[in-house]
């Protein structure tokens, strides 16, 4: 395991670095694709069709960063195709070379022709060149820009469902020689009675029908050849199940799975635990090479995110990376997220970011992990590179466990749809956080012990301290993993004061008394809105930089002790100059 960076990473260019050139994001190729290959790879009599038979009229076009060249002759092709105002059924009007038969067909068109509807209807194109999340989602927040009312997605897709508009998926074609296929299968599985699933990246999936067909005639009598469906949590992700499995799911534990092209972490992941055994075939390779399936191994990547989330049990706050607009319910989960966190004790702050990467996130360095809300693809994150981990939600569901009910099966669910489905686990068993056990606690107590109503008021005010926590990791003891559980019951020391004061002599062991003498003075901690803030404590106590003059004392509404609160900084000229080189006052030396 690597150790924790002692410092968080550069966020600025150096200076030597200016003007640098840097690689271009789509890769260059010299091969020109004839119009009928890109046709064909870009299902445009299918996309033109389902555009037709709705009668769209603003449709924007999203293709990923690999895909951008071939952006504008697809546009053409698809703009050629819907100038014609011939209405046939169930596609585009058909020619016939035969001049009686053309006649005919056209006089029949003619005779159909809705010349109102057709004025009416004219459909307008938009190429969206640079998607606000990944990729892999339908990237609603840059149709809406244009009021599109359906998006047409090109590339692989993690085909989670969209919120708003309607989506035309195209995978796009791509080529795979079927005989090095089936001879890598019947190597991998020598017996013909052995239950495999077959399934493949959605780029690739209209060849499985017919691997399944070849292989059945080879003699295989348990195969099972998956088709997409739009359902993150199903037991095989974007994939149809076999009818065995629909009824008992854990018999999926009897099936291998064999898997055209390398699939993403999250797939593999999530069916490590409920298959017998994965093989990828890759098609990265040569045209027609003979390729050998690799097994997958996710041990080491889950040993990885359950490490994680140790590292995390003890963390007091965390923050919410809102990385989707568009994905069914992400706003359900938010609020899920927000709750078991609270629940827990601890505090949480949401951002909302678009591509995500290090330099973002480690701006706020008072956070001490991650939740991202996204699709079942983009929100298992790599956090080697980052300066705190990233982790899912259902990964956060096992951090906020206590040491004792925390059991890592190896199971790993990756659509945030699974978390919120889970039954409540509140009301019948011991909760994440021991917020929820307080009261249940403190008034059975408070009934057994029915004759003294001082003790009975401390009991039901002041929980019992909660047990020590230490870092796994380290051993530490740590004090801070839950700064929101003592905000309820604070008093403000001008009111305990005064309970104080106005408190007979002999009633020094009364409950205002106890709260009054324990409790620390306001300008102790940072308040915003009467409430403990701890990133405004973390702002006001750890970081090296708290803005200019008095801005945070009225912005947090914080409270000093008297030392700097009036100190005021000097206005003195900074950089200036253009981009490729700045100067600093009167000096000729560029920056």
């Amino acid at each position: 395991m690597s150790s924790e960076p002692a410092t968080a990473p550069v966020l600025s260019t150096p200076d030597d670095r200016i003007l640098e050139e840097t690689n271009p994001v789509a890769p260059e190729t010299n091969r020109i694709i004839s119009e009928e290959e890109l046709a064909i790879t870009y299902d445009i009599e299918r996309t033109l069709k389902e555009i037709r038979q709705a009668r769209y009229k603003r449709i924007a076009l999203q293709f990923p960063d690999e895909m951008l060249p071939d952006a504008p002759r697809v546009f053409q092709l698809l703009s050629r195709g819907l100038e014609t105002r011939e209405i046939a059924d169930g596609g585009s009007a058909q020619k016939d070379e035969t001049g009686s038969d053309a006649t005919n067909g056209l006089a029949d068109t003619v005779s159909r022709l809705d010349v109102k509807d057709a004025a009416e209807w004219s459909p307008r194109l938009y190429i969206l060149a640079d998607t606000s999340y990944g990729t892999c989602c339908v990237d609603e927040v840059a149709a809406e820009h244009v009021d599109a009312d359906v998006v047409v997605h090109y590339g692989r897709s993690c085909l989670s469902p969209t919120a708003r508009l309607p989506v035309i998926y195209v995978f796009t074609h791509k080529e795979l020689p079927l005989d090095p296929v089936v001879k890598a299968f019947k190597e991998t599985y020598p017996d013909p009675n052995t239950k495999v699933v077959l399934a493949a990246d959605v780029t690739y999936s209209d060849h499985v029908l017919e691997l399944y067909s070849r292989l059945v005639r080879e003699g295989y009598s348990n195969l099972f050849a998956t088709a997409l469906v739009h359902d993150p949590s199903s037991l095989i992700p974007n994939r149809t199940v076999p009818d065995s499995v629909k009824e008992a799911p854990e018999s999926l534990g009897d099936w291998q799975l064999f898997h055209i092209s390398e699939p993403p972490t999250a797939l593999l992941m999530t069916l490590a635990s409920r298959v017998a055994a994965i093989h990828i075939y890759p098609t990265d390779g040569p045209a027609g090479a003979d390729v050998k399936p690799l097994p997958a191994s996710t041990a080491m990547a889950l040993r990885r995110r359950y490490a994680i989330l140790t590292r995390l049990s003890t963390v007091p706050i965390f923050g919410i990376l809102v990385n989707t607009l568009s994905v069914k319910n992400y706003l359900h989960i938010v609020d899920h997220v927000r709750d078991k966190i609270a629940a827990a004790g601890k505090k949480s702050y949401m951002f909302v970011v678009g591509k995500l990467n290090a330099a973002k996130v480690a701006n706020f360095s008072e956070i001490g992990g991650w939740v991202v809300i996204g699709c079942w693809e983009s929100s298992l994150v790599d956090s080697k590179d980052f300066w705190k981990p990233v982790i899912t939600p259902f990964e956060l569901e096992v951090a906020l466990k206590g040491d004792d009910e925390r059991v890592w099966t190896g199971a790993w669910q990756s659509d945030f749809q699974s978390v919120l489905d889970q039954p409540s686990e509140g009301s019948e068993e011991p909760g994440n956080g021991e917020a929820t056990n307080d009261a249940p606690a403190s008034a059975s107590a408070s009934g057994d012990q029915g004759g003294d109503e001082d003790e009975d008021e401390d009991t039901m005010s002041e929980p019992e301290s909660a047990p020590p926590e230490f870092d796994f990791r380290t051993g530490r003891y740590v004090s801070d993993s839950r700064p929101m559980r003592e905000s309820a019951p604070r008093v403000s020391a001008s009111q305990g004061a005064a309970a104080a004061i106005s408190a007979p002599a002999g009633a020094a062991d009364g409950p205002s008394a106890a709260r009054a003498l324990a409790r620390r003075a306001k300008g102790d901690l940072a308040m915003v809105g009467n409430t403990f803030s701890p990133g405004a404590e973390f702002l006001r106590s750890q970081r090296t930089w708290t803005g200019l003059g008095s801005d945070f004392n009225s912005a947090a509404n914080v409270e000093y002790d008297g030392e700097g609160e009036d100190d005021s900084t000097l206005v003195v000229e900074g950089r200036k100059g253009i981009a490729r080189g700045y100067t600093v006052g009167e000096s000729i030396d560029r920056h």
